[in-house]
Parts: C-alpha cells; sequence; structure tokens
C-alpha cells in the first residue's frame, strides 16, 4: 500500500478562498480565539510542538545554517546523490517557466541540493529557504519538510498552515526518502512554489520522485549484490552457507534457503539463520561468509518487558543478550500473539498507533528491526519465522 500526499485544498474548494481562509484561521488561533475554519490534525500537532519550542509566528525565526564546506561533505555522504539528476528530469524544476522549487535535504532537514526558476529562488531567499539551511519545524516552524521529518509521512501545506506569517505567501509538499535496504531516513523531497500557483499534482509529482529516487537506491543495491555474488561463488564450493552484504542481505547461497536477508553481520558475533542455527560471519571483500558453528537449527528468543526491553536469542550452544528499543519490544509482542498468521502494515500501523497513518513509519521500524534479528522476522506478512519460538516475561 502506497502512502500518498493528502492535498491541502478540500475537494470542490476553490484555491484562492481557501488559502484566504487559513490565513484567517492561523490569525484566530495564534491570536487565542476560535477560528471558522478548524485546523487539520496534523497542522494543529505541529503547531502545538511548535509553541512548545517558543518560536514566534509573528514574522520569521532566526534561521540556522552549515557552511558551504558542510554542505559539500554532506552531499558527497548522501547516497541522494546518485539520483539528483533523475529527480530533476521527473519533476522539471529547473525549467525557468516553473514557478516552482525542488528541495532535497538529507535526514537532518538541512537543505542539500535546490533548483528552480529564478523569480521564485529570489523569494526563496528571504524566507532563507536557501542551501545549507536547517529547514526542521526546531528552527522555521510548521512547513512540510520540518512536519514530515516530525511525522515521518508525506505532507503538504498551504498559506496560513504554516506557522510563520512569512511563509503564508507559499505552498509546499515533502515526502520523506527511505533507504529501501535498511528503512534509514535518507532525506526529504520538496516542491514549493508561490501559494496560488498549487496544482492538484504537485503531491502526484512528489510521490513520483520519491519513487524514483527509492527504486535507483534499489537497482543500486542489486548490482551491488550481484558483484558480491561472483566475487564469492568460489568460496561457495560446500555448503550450507550464504554469502551476505553488509547489512545481511543475501548474495548468494548454497544448500540453505534463508530468504532475502539475514541480521546485520558484526565481528565476532553470533548470528542466528533459521535453517543454519548459529552461524560465526566470516569478513570476505564488501561482505561477510556466513556458516554454520554448530549442527543446533533451532532458534529461540527470550523478550524481557523490563523498562530497558532486553531481547536474548539462543541458537544451539550460543547466543546473546541485547537491549532493544521499547517500540522493536512492543513489535515482537504483536508479532508473537498474532502467530503464523501475522500482521499486515495496516493491522500493525492500528495495533500500535490506533490508525492507518503510519504506515511508513512501521515499515521503516520493521525494517530497522530486521536489521538486527534478519529472517527471524518475516515479510508479508510480518510475523516471527517458521521454527522461532518466543517466551516474553512481563517484567517488573
Amino acid at each position: 500500500m502506497t502512502v500518498v500526499v493528502h492535498s491541502a485544498v478540500p475537494p470542490g474548494r476553490n484555491l484562492p478562498t481557501h488559502a484566504r481562509d487559513l490565513v484567517r484561521m492561523h490569525e484566530a488561533v495564534i491570536g487565542g480565539s476560535r477560528p471558522a475554519t478548524a485546523p487539520r490534525p496534523l497542522v494543529s500537532r505541529s503547531w502545538s510542538r511548535v509553541l512548545s519550542l517558543g518560536l514566534t509566528a509573528d514574522g520569521m525565526n532566526a534561521r540556522d545554517s552549515v557552511p558551504g564546506d558542510e554542505v559539500e561533505r554532506r552531499r558527497h555522504g548522501s547516497p541522494l546523490r546518485h539520483i539528483i539528476e533523475d529527480l530533476r528530469q521527473v519533476v522539471g524544476a529547473t525549467s525557468d517557466s516553473a514557478h516552482m522549487l525542488l528541495v532535497v535535504t538529507d535526514a537532518d532537514g538541512i537543505i542539500l541540493w535546490r533548483e528552480g526558476s529564478s523569480a521564485v529562488r529570489r523569494k526563496a531567499d528571504t524566507l532563507g529557504f536557501i542551501e545549507g539551511s536547517e529547514w526542521t519545524e526546531s528552527r522555521v516552524g510548521t512547513n512540510a519538510i520540518g512536519t514530515a521529518l516530525a511525522e515521518a509521512a508525506p505532507i503538504e501545506l498551504l498559506a496560513g498552515e504554516h506557522f510563520e506569517q512569512n511563509q503564508h505567501p507559499w505552498y509546499c509538499t515533502a515526502s520523506p526518502i527511505h533507504d529501501p535496504r535498511t528503512g534509514e531516513l535518507l532525506g526529504v523531497i520538496d516542491i514549493s512554489g508561490p501559494a496560488l500557483t498549487l496544482h492538484p499534482a504537485i503531491g502526484a509529482l512528489v510521490e513520483t520522485g520519491k519513487r524514483v529516487a527509492e527504486s535507483e537506491l534499489w537497482r543500486t543495491h542489486r548490482q551491488r549484490l550481484e558483484r558480491l555474488r561472483q566475487m564469492a561463488e568460489p568460496v561457495l564450493s560446500s555448503g550450507p552457507a550464504l554469502v551476505v552484504d553488509e547489512d545481511g542481505w543475501v548474495a548468494h547461497s548454497v544448500g540453505v534457503s534463508a530468504g532475502e536477508r539475514i541480521a546485520a553481520p558484526q565481528t565476532g558475533q553470533v548470528v542466528a539463520v533459521p535453517g543454519l542455527g548459529a552461524c560465526l560471519p566470516e569478513p570476505i571483500a564488501d561482505g561477510w561468509l556466513v556458516r554454520p558453528a554448530d549442527t543446533a537449527r533451532s532458534v529461540r528468543l527470550d523478550l524481557d518487558l523490563t523498562p530497558a526491553p532486553l531481547l536474548s536469542l539462543q541458537a544451539g550452544d550460543t547466543g546473546w543478550r541485547r537491549p532493544i528499543t521499547k517500540r522493536h519490544a512492543e513489535i515482537l509482542v504483536r508479532l508473537e500473539k498474532a502467530g503464523r498468521d501475522g500482521l499486515s502494515a495496516v493491522a500493525l500501523s492500528h495495533a500500535l498507533y490506533g490508525d492507518a497513518e503510519h504506515l511508513v513509519t512501521v515499515r521503516a521500524e520493521v525494517s530497522r528491526l530486521r536489521r538486527l534479528l534478519g529472517a527471524i522476522v518475516d515479510t508479508r506478512p510480518y510475523r516471527l519465522a517458521e521454527g522461532v519460538r518466543m517466551t516474553v516475561h512481563a517484567g517488573q
């Protein structure tokens, strides 16, 4: 299921009229009176966060930015550097006839790339909406980039939905970009422009840009796995064994079917692989060779729900014990209760958050959990792998 950008303009509403109503709504709420138009829930949540930080709605808050050499360093270290040209082609923001900006940030909300018409760039300059600027809620108030980071979801904002009055002449539409391999947040793609130029297709354009970015990242990942497979074939003359990359993605296997991914290997640390049992990874160039450490094949998990949850893994005579996040502990408890039927992303979102609006967050959290446990957690649906037993201890 794809999480789409919900339009800031209700169906059938006139854009200029709705934009004016949103500005009046902002004036009423900030002034302490009851607005004729209530802010959307996501806007109310954001304004509450921003007000708690002491930001001012009247005018423009102080901007924070990083120097040019730091922007270059962040660009060079970002996986998104490989797909910027693709995004430019999809969005078409470099055309002088387009009244919009294409902006791409990193996971910290720092603007790394900005493309668009010269006229709109000049207007953006007056807001400090420039490369190197930190565009988070804590710095510039409610805006699509910062609010998309805070909500872990696609966001579109129009006119008075922005917290700062100086941003009211603008719309902004943004969506987080995640690494499809690890679930790690890489940054945000945003399209912004004059409020009265907002078009219903902008949300679809942002979503297309996000899909292009994540698809290209996945294609590059598959190419790296293929190179690793070709290099490792000579060491897999006898099995059972796996060759995986640094994040546990399987490049090649002999004598075992372990799915697409195992837990991310670490030097000297046992990895439990369903079908192989306890394994000690051996580093090879650009990856790991994973072979059984003993003949045991069963995997047992013990989850201790202390205030700082602890997870123990036992496979044969070896295992480990480590702290995990409360959210990962809650996910494991839900999966254990669901049994072999498992849970869809929608069902897990309802179980964790009470709604289906957190699919991006759910998928990212499960991906991070699978980096720890690998194939022990199945997908489609989410569930504990067959043969994995887990006991939950209530703690204090």
